[in-house]
């Protein structure tokens, strides 16, 4: 069983992204919804216990970036991973800018 954690950094601003909000998904299902808190971080993110399997995440960066009065080329970052038996937390950060994004798998 495992459970997720996200982060993301506003790299334009420098800063973190406060106010994004984030979507845990099991197939197409919404399993969870949280918003970054002030230092971009959703400490936890849905169950707090995920079976192996295919995941999705959800940032909602269009609406982020319209609160900053910023267009930006992508509404929304979708990342599917994959929970493997064993391993107990996933954290997902994701460094932006309007047009532009990175992730990878953080610690």
């Amino acid at each position: 069983m495992s459970y997720v954690t996200a982060h993301v950094l506003d790299a334009t601003a420098g800063t973190p992204a406060a106010g994004v909000t984030i979507t845990l998904l099991d197939g197409d299902a919404a399993i969870a919804t949280a918003t970054t808190n002030g230092d971009g971080r959703v400490p936890e993110l849905g169950p707090e216990l995920l079976e192996a399997g295919d995941y999705r995440i959800e940032f909602g960066t269009g609406t982020y970036f319209a609160g900053r009065g910023q267009a930006t080329f992508y509404p929304r970052v979708v990342i599917d991973f994959t929970v493997v038996a064993g391993q107990a937390h996933y954290h997902v950060p994701l460094l932006l800018s309007p047009f532009a994004y990175s992730t990878y798998r953080g610690s």
